[in-house]
């Protein structure tokens, strides 16, 4: 997958977008780890129960002069994407806007 300048997972009702005061002291405030590569990381699991280890795993990439990222939401192997606004599990739909709109809040993500 190639690195994007926006993105809009399907059915999902906002599309992202880097927002153009994004700096790397931020990234790594806000738990994205840098890579061997240069790129900044950030994993969590989206669960309906707190600490099942039964959820997807929502996925960002970052590339290292800050213009492009990957997002996916996949299941926890990594290996196959998932869209979690198909179904009605409203709860872990609730998490992913939460995470989101903190990494839009802290200036990372714009919404369009």
């Amino acid at each position: 997958m190639a690195f994007v300048t926006e993105k809009h997972l399907d059915d999902c009702k906002d599309t992202y977008a880097l927002s153009p005061s994004i700096k790397k002291f931020t990234l790594k405030d806000n738990t994205f780890i840098q890579t061997k590569a240069g790129s900044y990381e950030f994993k969590r699991i989206l669960e309906e129960v707190p600490n099942s280890g039964r959820g997807f795993l929502l996925k960002i990439i970052i590339n290292s002069d800050l213009t492009g990222f990957k997002m996916a939401i996949t299941d926890l192997s990594g290996l196959r994407n998932v869209n979690i606004f198909k179904n009605a599990n409203s709860i872990i739909q609730e998490k992913f806007y939460f995470q989101m709109n903190a990494l839009v809040d802290r200036g990372i993500f714009i919404t369009k």
